[in-house]
């Protein structure tokens, strides 16, 4: 096994599968069979999932909503996904704790760091909810501070892309995959992996981060198992 404790980074985009809005329940099952193998082969993982198919702060304060107001609707998206996808895993027979960074007891432990740890040791996979629980930080700046916190090997960005491009794939034909870049490329280049803050907190605490395609069945099991999937960001 290439890593013993993970932090899988999921959109919330991406679980809208093909809907436009809201929870796609068939991309639900396929993550939570994709984390159930990760399980199964005895790593350790932890999980944030953004919020943007229910709310994103951004989009309001366009809208002339205050950004603190929106951000913290934002926050409370991530925890309505974080519900969902615990109960998909829970379906799935693996037992998972979420815990929120905003106090909301009747349905999510508070974070505390060395409970969460001590659920990952116990084989359980740990939810991320409510984002760092402070405005203006994206889902990307709260998955490198858990990561961080928990120890985590690296954190694994699931995407609806194979990896990171020169360009966007999806719109310049010519874009070049990088198979690994580091930190400096990254912010020279301008590329658009995570927003700087979590890349900065992952480049000043050497946490590597590999972006991959998550909705390509498999794609996880082959990289925590030693494959070249995705793209992996290291110093």
């Amino acid at each position: 096994m290439k890593y013993k404790r993970i932090l899988l980074k999921l959109s919330g985009e991406a679980l809208m599968g093909q809907k436009q809005f809201g929870i796609d329940n068939d991309r639900l099952k396929q993550y939570a069979d994709e984390i159930k193998t990760a399980v199964d082969l005895g790593l350790e993982v932890a999980i944030v999932i953004g919020g943007g198919n229910i709310f994103r702060g951004v989009q309001a304060e366009e809208g002339g909503m205050e950004r603190t107001q929106g951000d913290y609707m934002g926050m409370l998206a991530t925890v309505i996904n974080s519900m969902a996808l615990q109960s998909a895993l829970e379906s799935a027979g693996i037992d998972t704790r979420l815990q929120s960074a905003i106090e909301l007891k009747q349905i999510a432990e508070p974070f505390i760091r060395r409970r969460a740890v001590r659920h990952l040791e116990k084989g359980r996979v740990v939810i991320f909810g409510g984002g760092t629980g402070n405005p203006f930080f994206t889902t990307d700046s709260a998955a490198s501070l858990r990561a961080i916190e928990i120890d985590a090997d690296v954190i694994l960005k699931g995407t609806r892309v194979d990896g990171i491009y020169s360009a966007d794939p999806e719109k310049d034909p010519n874009a070049v995959k990088y198979d690994t870049i580091s930190f400096d490329e990254v912010y020279s280049k301008g590329l658009k992996v995570m927003d700087l803050t979590a890349i900065t907190l992952c480049n000043e605490n050497n946490l590597p981060i590999v972006v991959f395609d998550m909705n390509k069945s498999g794609n996880l099991k082959r990289l925590i198992s030693g494959e070249d999937v995705g793209t992996l960001v290291n110093q």
